[in-house]
């Protein structure tokens, strides 16, 4: 196999890391913390070894058979999220190295759950480079989904193929791709950022609060989330750009193309939003029901976190494990469904259960009428070939990683309810679990460090869709 390509790409991807880390070195300059020093070591090395790689690799091919993108794609993220974990191990706030990557992977992989207890005090810096990770996570996994993905055919996910990936040159393509959703997705960044400041946020926490809102991964700058600011407005401008993250990205360089009807007639996105309205009206009847609020902040409370929890964000302006069994388990499965395809967000997608559903349908049909001849579709087209094998493997697969997740974080020492949440929102890569620990009002310094390195794994594997890690541990992957 030839790496020459492959070690280049991770090149690059370094090299933008390292110039990513001049904005919090700037940040911390600027009020004179020290932890620039930091910053400039780390900028340094990042790219010392980037630039090696891009060097000695210069100048070759980039036809990508399936064997070096499914190397590229895991092989890429691993590489970014170690580089990644420097400026937290050598900052002031003296993280051990396992704490430093735990950060790193929940950022760069948009989960969005933390270790650092006193975000309210910490630097500049550190709070930057947190939603700096998340920001290019964010965009590195649409760039991901709609171009490498497809060309791989994990999941299903041949059914969003698009010019980018109808043949093996998939790399100077999703270059172009990525250049039109980078454009959409720092001006969606900017827009959300003005919001935020119209509703009340200072310049810092609008700028830090936006990057990790269109990516969907819930990184704060306060030990409290969102119920440090406590104001609608605000809580209002989180939702929408929540909502706007979880929506195929795809549909919006069609809208800008001028088909503004592709991003209201596409069947993913109005069963993402049916689930989402399912959901807030039930937690909000539920709420009220309980006499726990009245329907104003019922309602708000409810669109908010709904919206947080199956978007995979994170943020949180309420302890919604303490809202009893029915919430609980609303906010478990919402964690499990995820947003579209396409998007920043996380979890199973709302895809797959369309097209479970539509082969769960047309079964039905042929029990009924044996002699008949059914086609499950989705999007009012028939599926292609193995399009519902894939989807069906993927559930599978996706069961199979969280009950095996869960079980050895129990045999870690976990409890029940921190065991399966920390699972599920680690393969999620929703952020906050639900309990006493890892809930909406705690954080994850406390776990032992196996159990943060078993969830680095599972948020790996999750963000990439299982299948791409996995596959590099068949024999039959390494021969020729």
């Amino acid at each position: 196999m030839d790496y020459r390509p492959l070690l280049y790409v991770i090149g690059v991807l370094l090299a933008i890391l390292a110039l990513s880390m001049t904005i919090p070195l700037l940040a911390d300059l600027a009020v004179g913390n020290e932890d620039w020093k930091t910053f400039f070591f780390c900028q340094i090395f990042t790219a010392f070894f980037g630039g090696i790689l891009i060097l000695t690799n210069a100048g070759q091919g980039f036809q990508l058979n399936v064997r070096q993108a499914f190397l590229l794609t895991a092989f890429s993220w691993i590489a970014l999220s170690l580089f990644a974990a420097a400026p937290f191990a050598m900052s002031n706030l003296n993280m051990s190295l396992t704490d430093s990557v735990f950060e790193a992977v929940s950022g760069i992989t948009t989960t969005g759950s933390t270790v650092i207890k006193g975000l309210d005090t910490a630097p500049p810096g550190i709070l930057l480079w947190r939603a700096i990770l998340q920001w290019l996570g964010g965009i590195g996994i649409i760039v991901m989904a709609l171009s490498v993905l497809p060309f791989l055919k994990v999941g299903g996910m041949q059914l969003f193929k698009t010019e980018s990936s109808e043949n093996e040159k998939a790399l100077p393509r999703a270059t172009q791709l990525a250049a039109s959703i980078g454009l959409i997705y720092l001006g969606l960044t900017i827009i959300c950022m003005l919001c935020y400041q119209m509703a009340g946020l200072s310049s810092f926490n609008a700028w830090a609060h936006a990057m990790t809102t269109i990516a969907t991964g819930g990184f704060s700058t306060f030990d409290a989330s969102f119920s440090n600011f406590d104001t609608v407005w605000v809580e209002i401008v989180a939702i929408v750009f929540m909502l706007m993250g979880g929506l195929p990205f795809i549909l919006y360089v069609k809208a800008l193309k001028g088909n503004w009807k592709a991003l209201f007639r596409d069947s993913q996105v109005k069963t993402f939003l049916k689930i989402v309205a399912f959901a807030v009206i039930s937690m909000t009847i539920y709420l009220i029901a309980q006499d726990r609020e009245d329907f104003a902040k019922a309602l708000r409370r409810a669109s908010f976190n709904v919206v947080s929890v199956i978007t995979g964000t994170g943020y949180t302006n309420g302890d919604y494990g303490a809202w009893g069994g029915f919430a609980v388990s609303l906010v478990f499965f919402l964690m499990v469904i995820g947003g579209c395809a396409g998007s920043t967000t996380c979890g199973i997608k709302v895809f797959r259960f369309q097209v479970l559903y539509a082969v769960a349908i047309t079964q039905l049909k042929e029990l009924l009428h044996p002699h008949g001849v059914f086609m499950p579709h989705y999007n009012g087209k028939a599926l292609p070939k193995g399009v519902a094998t894939s989807v069906m493997s993927f559930f599978f697969v996706y069961i199979l990683c969280f009950a095996a997740l869960a079980v050895s974080l129990s045999f870690i020492g976990l409890d029940f309810m921190t065991a399966m949440s920390g699972a599920i929102t680690s393969i999620s890569n929703v952020g906050p679990g639900l309990g006493d620990i890892i809930g909406p009002t705690g954080t994850f310094q406390p776990l032992p460090d196996s159990a943060k390195w078993l969830m680095c794994i599972g948020m790996v594997l999750g963000r990439l869709e299982l299948f791409t890690i996995l596959v590099l541990f068949i024999p039959h992957f390494w021969r020729k």
